[in-house]
């Protein structure tokens, strides 16, 4: 054979499998091209980022600060500005004599979209203007849309800054559920009761750096990140991150100790940990105690957080993806690549995050999906009810809630019930599309 012929072999060898149409036959092209035949996921998708992209850009979407203007002679960008402030800078001496930025004397400046910000009074609006009521203002440039609240806020600019809360609050707490729900199903399917084995120490550590772990990155902070979250989607994505970054430390610090107690005093002797049994018996529990009972039961008697609620919210809702998760270790561990991994000498932990866990985690996707849609339900009805969110912060649930004070403000119920129920249907629906593309009896 030649070597044209033998490189013709290779290619064609290293090349996707492709039908006679010249499709690709890979896993990924099947499950894309499945997808897009589902139209209301596919739109679904669409709207979900339209939401996201709304939910980065409040800041610039809906501002009482200008985005740019020329004041004493100088250009400044105020909103930019605004996120150096919230990292510890300072505002430039010109402006830091600014009372009013409406009617400050600029040479030049550009106002965002929707000109207030989310806790902002118009007096001269209040007490339920609707938005086809005659409005007190000097053009249609200030113009409230949505109409105002009992003491004027403007209820665009609410709902504009309460999509990324609902954004925050999905992607944040089943995140969290997310890393609960794989590492504990992962452990239960792929060890099961018998191959988990380590130390007291370890286990004892474990077991005392974890409240510290949540004391010390989220609830003694909880002030700051409330804080964050009603400036900026900045500093709140800082705060948040400065957070996991005490949590992860003080449980790698715990097991840092273990480690030195069990060279120390030499606690060699370890023990069998059924986890496949704690886990399973851990879900059944929580899953028998009402979740919303449970979670208004916590929030009501402590601080109240919006970073708390998204916890308490992840903490609560990693059952499904756990149990998911554990099905398909089950019987994956057992295939032929894992049992090579092992083979090769590879650590269980090298096993299974690197092998057993990115083969199995097609059908955790789909329990994502309808768990944000499930997380964003659950926060607007504690905003709602008025637990769980500090005053200052602009959720849906809250704009709802202003509507049982007067009955005949018809905007304050249809602008942020309409947006829950959109977006709960939308996440469902981009669910639903994602469970037919996964099914591997729907490929064709």
């Amino acid at each position: 054979m030649s070597k044209q012929d033998e490189q013709k072999e290779q290619q064609t060898s290293s090349a996707p499998a492709q039908d006679q149409k010249g499709q690709d036959q890979s896993y990924g092209a099947i499950v894309k091209r499945q997808f897009r035949k589902n139209k209301p996921a596919v739109w679904s998708l669409r709207f979900i980022i339209i939401i996201v992209i709304i939910g980065l850009s409040a800041d610039f979407l809906a501002n009482e600060k200008p985005l740019m203007c020329k004041y004493e002679g100088k250009t400044f960008f105020p909103v930019f500005r605004e996120y150096i402030v919230d990292l510890g800078g300072s505002w430039p001496q010109e402006l830091s004599s600014i009372v009013d930025w409406k009617t400050a004397n600029y040479d030049y400046v550009v106002w965002a979209p929707i000109p207030y910000g989310q806790s902002e009074t118009d007096f001269m609006n209040a007490n339920y203007v609707s938005p086809l009521d005659d409005q007190n203002v000097k053009s249609k440039r200030w113009w409230h849309w949505l109409g105002t609240d009992e003491i004027g806020r403007d209820v665009m600019s609410g709902m504009i800054h309460g999509t990324r809360i609902a954004m925050m609050v999905g992607v944040v707490s089943m995140s969290i559920a997310s890393v609960i729900g794989i590492f504990m199903g992962a452990m239960a399917g792929y060890f099961g009761d018998e191959k988990l084995k380590t130390s007291w120490a370890n286990i004892l550590l474990f077991i005392i750096s974890l409240p510290f772990a949540f004391f010390y990155g989220f609830q003694i902070r909880s002030y700051a990140i409330g804080d964050a979250f009603a400036n900026s989607l900045f500093s709140a994505l800082m705060q948040v991150f400065l957070g996991l970054i005490i949590f992860i430390a003080i449980i790698v610090l715990g097991q840092f100790i273990a480690k030195l107690l069990n060279k120390v005093f030499k606690l060699q002797a370890t023990r069998n940990i059924p986890i496949d049994i704690i886990v399973s018996r851990a879900i059944e529990i929580l899953i028998s105690v009402p979740r919303l009972l449970l979670i208004m039961s916590i929030v009501a008697i402590a601080k109240p957080s919006i970073m708390l609620v998204m916890v308490i919210i992840g903490a609560t809702s990693w059952t499904g993806i756990a149990r998911f998760t554990r099905g398909e270790l089950l019987r994956v561990r057992n295939l032929e690549y894992i049992e090579a991994a092992q083979s090769l000498g590879y650590s269980e932990w090298r096993t299974i995050f690197r092998h057993a866990i990115p083969n199995s985690l097609a059908p955790v996707l789909i329990a994502i999906a309808f768990g944000v849609a499930g997380a964003i339900l659950t926060e607007s009805f504690l905003s709602f009810l008025g637990i769980g969110v500090e005053a200052e912060v602009a959720t849906w649930g809250k704009l709802l809630s202003l509507a049982r004070k007067n009955f005949s403000a018809w905007w304050l119920a249809l602008a942020p019930g309409f947006a829950i129920f959109i977006t709960v249907t939308i996440y469902n629906l981009m669910g639903e599309g994602l469970t037919d593309a996964l099914d591997p009896r729907l490929k064709q």
